[in-house]
């Protein structure tokens, strides 16, 4: 039962691994033995480099969702069998202002790269009759609606729906799909609202752990459902969020 957990042998790409969640997912995942793929349409060299630091093996490969089928021959005989979709972007305006090409821009990336990532993915595994684990980052607005970001709020919805029925099709395949759906993570995203004091205030006022999640707290949770442990969770939306929709 030692290896419940490891990832040895397993080849996994993450996206938008060069920071924040993606890099601490990417190296979590390493650090169970996988050979990570850091996918971004940035350099993830920071990312490849905190992993062969610790002994582990990773590469990059450059891949901009705002393509939302950039990824659609990157699987082809590549021996990949874990897949984290976590690559997404967020744009803010008030509903009534909101702007077509800003809605376009974000479901592109968080919703449709998505799904047809995981299709490029699944038909790779299903031809090869092969297992694996699809593993989405949802978000807290997959169950709540948040203000002034329309078009994130429902593709972050649509992320928990695309979950649900690929883990519907694939059980059968051996193919686990699950989300982690974040809390308030100490990023770069959220570093406005934590320099806030009145913001930053407020959140902890509702969180029940009484702090701001670290990055590695998500990438743990990638790992675990990427894992032999996980092998019959699929389907599932988990909240990791110090307890922030329990309030």
């Amino acid at each position: 039962m030692s290896d419940l957990f490891s990832l040895e042998g397993r080849k996994a790409l993450v996206t938008g691994a060069n920071t924040g969640i993606g890099q601490a997912i990417a190296v979590a995942l390493a650090g169970q033995g996988a050979h990570v793929v850091c996918a971004g349409r940035r350099a993830c060299d920071e990312t490849v480099a905190a992993i062969e630091a610790a002994g582990g093996r990773a590469e990059a490969l450059l891949l901009d969702f705002s393509d939302p089928m950039a990824a659609r021959d990157t699987f082809k005989d590549a021996g990949y069998s874990i897949l984290v979709n976590n690559a997404g972007i967020i744009r803010r305006a008030d509903s009534v202002d909101y702007s077509e090409e800003d809605w376009d821009a974000v479901i592109d990336v968080n919703q449709k790269a998505l799904f047809f990532t995981c299709q490029a993915f699944g038909k790779e595994l299903m031809a090869k009759g092969q297992e694996g684990a699809i593993v989405n980052i949802a978000s807290l607005l997959s169950f709540q609606g948040g203000i002034r970001v329309p078009a994130y709020t429902a593709s972050k919805h649509a992320v928990a729906g695309i979950t649900k029925i690929l883990a519907n099709e694939w059980a059968a395949h051996g193919i686990t799909v699950n989300a982690i759906a974040p809390g308030y993570i100490a990023t770069n995203n959220t570093e406005a609202l934590r320099n806030d004091p009145e913001r930053s205030e407020a959140i902890l006022a509702r969180i029940p752990a009484g702090r701001w999640g670290d990055a590695e707290d998500i990438g743990g949770t990638a790992a675990y459902l990427c894992s032999r442990a996980a092998k019959y969770v699929t389907g599932a939306v988990l909240n990791v969020d110090g307890g922030w929709l329990a309030r």
